[in-house]
């Protein structure tokens, strides 16, 4: 069956109904939605039931890097830096050194029982060396599974962070089984242009973002959610530009708008939620109709042996050797290792070979396929077992609510309080996002002169005004009174 432009909405719109539902029934079972994604838009493919001739593989790239740009944007915006920070370190080693060792001891590995050449390995192990941070946590919160002891924003910054040195590392070795008469010290500039020039506009990026979201004035609410993906992917592409790394850049970026003040951040961060959900399932779905299943049964042996020794070797080695100067219990280790899984990154990667048109670029793209399924149906579906074994899972009643959940989730507060704006107050012809209130703290409502009016973070708040609060503690409350107490200078 070959889509047309009558029929494609309506099949699109089909299969995404069908991974919607399948998704949230596979929750009960612990299987990761992955799985199910892949395994729909496989049966819809040419060879299954389906029958959809999907063989594009640079409409596939596409499709997965623009996806990616959503998929790490929300994750960036939805960490919390106070969270990261007693773990920034360990986290940022396992995204780096830990990306690259097990890129290096599975390509090693690769090279010793396959026809590969060094390169042709190397590159193999570097598409596959970064883990999947949506079928971790899909998985964690379909269990109610909470971690002990920072465990938890650890996995998070390694998955988030970890996808732009996968990426450097795919170029670099693609470039030298392209350039057979390169050396591999050639590639060292390449890495360090990428990253530090990928880091820098970032950063710059990302105080620039938030200057424009807080300054314009666009009028209407449902506006600045679109801003922030032109943003995004400005960030993107004009980092990739000038030579950097556009993922670092866009994960820096919204990492740093995710911990910033922002006009409608509710709407923003719920908006990105959103639509990261619909990237993963629009990705799963697209990689899984790019396979053809027939063409991966007869690498099923190697493919099987190759991520056994990612689960069991590579990745533990790269772990182990990563965390070896920190202090970590040896349970939290094992644990951090055992949470390794490849996802839809590794497959999208995989396409950079294809269109390159090298020898075994087929070859290397059904395995690293295999190996992606593999990885989610072993980890994926233990993650809760281990964690229970290794007594690293925390009571989901004690389990701790992260500042932007509450954003995304509206918690109810255990208090309301209604404060009035005398003259001389500090907040008199401030807009609600200049004031930085502590994040426990949320203006509702604002009655002025016998009229309620609805706030947003560009009102601007008068003279006797007053408005009404949810809070989460007292503390709050003494927080913001000593906000507002603060006499404005004229």
């Amino acid at each position: 069956m070959n889509l047309t432009i009558e029929n494609i909405l309506l099949v699109g719109s089909i299969l995404l109904f069908i991974s919607i539902v399948v998704g949230k029934t596979s929750y009960r079972f612990g299987v990761p939605t992955l799985l199910l994604f892949l395994a729909i838009g496989m049966l819809a493919g040419s060879d299954g039931i389906g029958g959809i001739r999907f063989d594009d593989p640079k409409l596939a790239q596409f499709i997965g890097i623009v996806s990616l740009n959503f998929i790490l944007f929300s994750g960036g915006l939805d960490t919390s830096f106070k969270a990261v920070k007693p773990i920034l370190r360990e986290g940022l080693v396992l995204s780096t050194l830990g990306v690259l060792l097990t890129a290096i001891s599975l390509g090693t590995f690769v090279w010793f029982v396959t026809d590969f050449t060094i390169y042709e390995s190397m590159l193999l192990g570097s598409i596959v060396s970064s883990t999947d941070a949506a079928a971790v946590f899909s998985i964690l919160r379909s269990k109610n599974l909470a971690l002990k002891n920072n465990l938890r924003p650890t996995l998070e910054l390694e998955s988030g962070s970890n996808d732009p040195m996968a990426y450097v590392l795919t170029l670099a070795f693609l470039t030298l089984v392209i350039n057979q008469d390169m050396s591999a010290w050639s590639i060292i500039p390449l890495f360090f242009q990428q990253m530090i020039v990928g880091g820098i506009a970032g950063f710059a990026f990302g105080k620039l973002s938030k200057i424009i979201i807080n300054k314009i004035k666009l009028g209407f609410e449902g506006l600045y959610p679109v801003l922030v993906i032109a943003l995004m992917f400005i960030t993107f592409s004009a980092t990739d530009f000038v030579g950097g790394n556009g993922f670092l850049a866009i994960y820096i970026c919204s990492v740093y708008l995710g911990n910033q003040d922002l006009i409608h951040k509710s709407t923003i961060l719920k908006m990105f939620d959103g639509i990261a959900w619909l990237m993963q399932i629009v990705l799963f779905l697209t990689l899984g109709l790019l396979v053809f299943p027939s063409q991966i049964i007869p690498y099923m042996g190697i493919g099987l042996l190759i991520s056994i020794f990612l689960i069991v070797v590579a990745r533990p080695i790269s772990v182990f050797i990563s965390l070896m100067f920190f202090k970590m219990k040896l349970r939290r280790r094992f644990y951090i290792s055992w949470v390794g899984l490849r996802g839809a990154v590794p497959i999208v990667f995989a396409t950079y070979p294809l269109l390159a048109g090298i020898e075994k670029a087929n070859m290397i793209f059904n395995i690293v396929f295999f190996i992606s399924v593999t990885s989610v149906l072993i980890q994926g579906t233990t993650l809760s077992i281990f964690a229970k074994w290794l007594n690293v899972a925390l009571p989901e009643e004690v389990k701790p609510i992260t500042e932007n959940d509450r954003y995304i989730l509206n918690l109810p507060k255990s208090a309301m309080e209604e404060v009035s704006i005398p003259i001389g107050s500090f907040a008199v012809d401030k807009r609600i996002i200049d004031l930085h209130f502590p994040k426990s703290a949320f203006i509702v409502m604002i009655k002025r002169n016998g009229k309620f009016v609805r706030p947003g973070g560009s009102t601007i708040i008068e003279v006797n005004d007053t408005l009404v609060l949810l809070l989460d503690n007292d503390d709050s409350l003494g927080e913001v009174n000593e906000i507002l107490s603060h006499t404005s200078i004229a």
